[in-house]
């Protein structure tokens, strides 16, 4: 302690304690797994903070090498404003993922310019390990999953080299350890993923900004909507059916139902999901299927037409649509029934208003054009019939880049003038002609075919399967489905968009999978069944899908409290398997800890078993004492035990020694 007078009086100074510095090869290692932990972050990160973190790991390794001061606490204290500015200029928040993963990132640049000390250096670690987890809010693929794999294996690395920097290990020496450290924690690891209990969401709230940028259908539908959808070949979802596939034209995977058009636009109306199926009369066999579904931060499912079932945790609305409670922000797989024949039931006399309910004034021409139909045939049948043959037999061309069309009377322009159009310019048209002549009708959509993958006995359905195909309300059936899109490219419905295109240039995607080449498909194939395995067994691996693998598994009925003891007990059978192994790897590699256990268990048989308190010199002078033909031998084991385990080196011949004497030593 320090002593000081001051007014008349000692006050006691604490020392500080001493800062260990941190070494160069510790810090080097870890500069290094710090870049690679934000490596797969320069995706999103503005440009100047990538370059930023960049010039600061070159420029701390620098300094580390050459033995340079650090930089003065007011250019520290620039920086940090500077880049806390940056950020909130790019971002308008310093809040949500993506500004959140940024500020990260500039902080742990400016902690590198200010660390000296051990402690410094364990901030670090842990602040890349904040950055590894930052990537999964961006991506939960294999190759991402992968790569900070190997950032973690590395990341410890550099920990233990942190720790141990006076020790003089090596950059290998450290990566064995770690290795031996993964792998012992890889059972652990499986026990704690398959049984620990699973909870319907994350446990945590994400920021907003988590899910934007995901893919997929709107609830809202006008002129190029689907069409700029059909050109990414990203996975929407998979399925995998219980029996024979569907046939192509029958795979009409139901999605947003939209009843209310404002002269461009179709929208949904609120309707309030049912926690019971919707009732309709089916005809013929039905459809069991599972769905994996990629995160589309939205709420609607997709199934077969018409749907028979509800998954967990979800409702269905009267439009026959499939709504969860929560958007689907992860993989999220379901099982359903579907029936694809069936007649549904009455028209309320609210259905049948939404059904037939137009704007006031646009698009005359196709409204006398219906006005025409309805005169002609009071059948609604006829007018459905009347409207496919306009497409069918003039001259309307399918295309993904159809011209602009105009805008109160978007539908004339379409009908009239342009007549080239994707799947949502048909189906908008024709349910605005349905209406117009009396034939109540909606707009449907979803998407319309898929792709099977031979390799895994699934079908793939991508964005660019997405469609759009119309209902009519018949009253022998019910709601009906009609799919305009089918009369003037009926390729589309039979063989796909691929069949329908005319131009391959529309679809560029075509190319990175393959195109023409076998080999190549096969390749993206095995790839993708890959993917799917992964997507079904991790990434969904939810509370019903956890249930029904270990109920597969024999467990039958499960609830949260017996998955804890089983988890419980897995991981106390382990530990104890791990611990016995250790024991008996010990006693074979060290010779005279076996020799010595020998001599022990012989004497324990015949009933002078050594005490835990007991060392070997003790234990064998008390054998002596109440055995005396057995005091020599006794002694000269324990004494040369004693010798070979306490001092300092054990020559191989003292040992062979002790092995003889155990040998022949009779209790």
């Amino acid at each position: 302690m320090l002593w000081s007078r001051e007014a008349g009086r000692k006050q006691i100074k604490p020392i500080p304690p001493p800062v260990e510095p941190l070494n160069a090869p510790a810090l080097i290692w870890l500069l290094v797994t710090l870049a690679l932990a934000v490596a797969p972050h320069s995706r999103e990160l503005p440009v100047w903070l990538t370059l930023l973190f960049a010039a600061v790991i070159g420029w701390r390794g620098f300094i580390a090498v050459r033995d340079w001061p650090l930089p003065p606490r007011w250019l520290l204290l620039v920086l940090a404003v500077l880049t806390g500015a940056g950020v909130l200029i790019d971002y308008r928040t310093l809040f949500g993922r993506d500004a959140g993963v940024a500020l990260l990132t500039a902080m742990t640049a400016c902690k590198l310019l200010e660390t000296r000390s051990l402690r410094d250096g364990v901030v670090l670690v842990f602040l890349g390990y904040l950055l590894v987890m930052g990537n999964l809010l961006y991506s939960q693929e294999i190759p991402m999953i992968a790569w900070l794999f190997g950032v973690v294996v590395i990341m410890l690395a550099a920990q233990v080299m942190i720790h141990r920097q006076h020790a003089g290990l090596t950059a290998l020496a450290a990566l064995r350890l770690v290795g031996r450290m993964v792998v012992q924690a890889i059972p652990v690891m499986l026990i704690l993923f398959v049984l620990f209990p699973r909870i319907p969401g994350p446990l945590w709230g994400l920021p907003k900004d988590a899910y934007k940028g995901r893919t997929g259908l709107s609830d809202e539908m006008m002129p190029g909507t689907v069409s700029e959808l059909s050109k990414s070949d990203e996975v929407a979802f998979r399925v995998r059916f219980s029996g024979a596939i569907p046939e192509q034209g029958k795979r009409y995977w139901r999605g947003p139902v939209l009843w209310n058009f404002d002269g461009r636009r179709w929208t949904r109306s609120e309707e309030l999901p049912a926690n019971t199926p919707v009732a309709f009369l089916p005809e013929g066999a039905a459809v069991n299927y599972a769905v994996i579904l990629e995160p589309s931060n939205r709420r609607w499912l997709f199934a077969l037409d018409l749907p028979a079932s509800l998954p967990p945790r979800a409702g269905m609305t009267a439009s026959f649509q499939l709504l969860r409670e929560q958007p689907v922000n992860e993989v999220y797989r379901y099982e359903m029934r579907s029936y694809p024949n069936y007649r549904t039931g009455e028209l309320t006399a609210g259905e049948r208003f939404r059904a037939l309910r137009l704007p006031l004034s646009g698009n005359p021409r196709a409204r006398a054009l219906a006005s025409q139909w309805r005169e002609r045939d009071s059948r609604p049948e006829a007018r459905v019939g009347a409207a496919l043959a306009l497409f069918r037999e003039q001259a309307f061309y399918y295309t993904l880049n159809p011209p602009l069309l105009g805008g109160s009377d978007s539908v004339d322009d379409f009908l009239f003038r342009t007549r080239r159009g994707f799947c949502e310019h048909y189906a908008s048209a024709f349910v605005f002609l349905m209406r117009a002549a009396g034939v109540p009708a909606r707009v449907v959509t979803g998407y319309q075919g898929g792709e099977r993958n031979e390799l895994g006995d699934y079908l793939i359905v991508r964005q660019s399967d997405a469609h759009a195909w119309a209902e009519v309300w018949l009253a022998e059936r019910g709601w009906t489905r009609v799919d305009p899109t089918a009369a003037v490219a009926p390729n589309r419905i039979q063989q796909g968009l691929y069949a329908a295109v005319a131009d391959p240039l529309e679809l560029p995607f075509l190319v990175r999978r393959g195109g023409d080449s076998e080999w190549l498909r096969q390749l993206a194939m095995g790839w993708d069944s890959l993917n799917n395995s992964w997507n079904e067994w991790v990434l969904a691996y939810g509370p019903d899908r956890q249930k029904e693998f270990l109920s597969g598994l024999g467990f039958g009925p499960v609830d949260w409290g017996g998955m804890t003891v089983a988890m419980v007990a897995g991981l106390t059978v382990l530990g104890l398997g791990f611990a016995g192994l250790r024991w008996r790897g010990r006693l074979a590699r060290d010779p005279v800890a076996r020799a010595w256990q020998r001599f022990c268990a012989r004497l324990a048989r015949r009933g002078l078993a050594r005490g835990a308190h007991e060392g070997p010199v003790a234990f064998t002078e008390r054998v002596a004492a109440s055995r005396s033909k057995l005091a020599t031998p006794a002694r000269e084991i324990g004494q040369l035990y004693a010798a070979l385990r306490y001092g300092p080196t054990a020559p191989l011949a003292e040992v062979r020694r002790l092995r003889r004497l155990v040998r022949r030593f009779r209790a």
